[in-house]
C-alpha cells in the first residue's frame, strides 16, 4: 500500500506541471500561428483571431480539467502523520 501512495504522489506532483508545460507550449504555437497568419492576410485577422481564441479556450480546458484532477488525487493521499506513522510502523515491525 505505501508503493501506492507513493506513486499517487509522483502522479499528483508530476501531473499538472507536465499538463501545464505542455498547455503553455500549445499556447504559444497557436499565438504564433495566428500571428503569422494575420500577418500575411491583414484582412482574415477576425476570422483567424476568433479561431485563436476557441482553441486557446479549448487548451486553457484542458489545464483545468488537469487541475481538478489534482484536487482530486491530492484528496486520496495520506495526511503526513499517517504516512509517518505507517513508515514507523514498517521499520519498526521488519526486525
Amino acid at each position: 500500500m505505501e508503493n501506492y501512495f507513493g506513486q499517487l504522489a509522483l502522479a499528483t506532483g508530476l501531473g499538472l506541471p507536465i499538463a501545464v508545460i505542455g498547455a503553455g507550449l500549445g499556447q504559444g504555437i497557436a499565438i504564433y500561428g495566428a500571428v503569422q497568419g494575420m500577418a500575411r492576410q491583414p484582412e482574415a485577422s477576425g476570422t483567424i483571431q476568433t479561431a485563436m481564441i476557441i482553441g486557446l479556450a479549448l487548451i486553457e480546458s484542458l489545464v483545468i480539467y488537469a487541475l481538478l484532477m489534482f484536487f482530486i488525487l491530492q484528496g486520496k493521499l495520506p495526511s503526513v502523520t499517517q504516512a509517518i506513522g505507517a513508515m514507523g510502523g514498517a521499520a519498526g515491525g521488519g526486525g
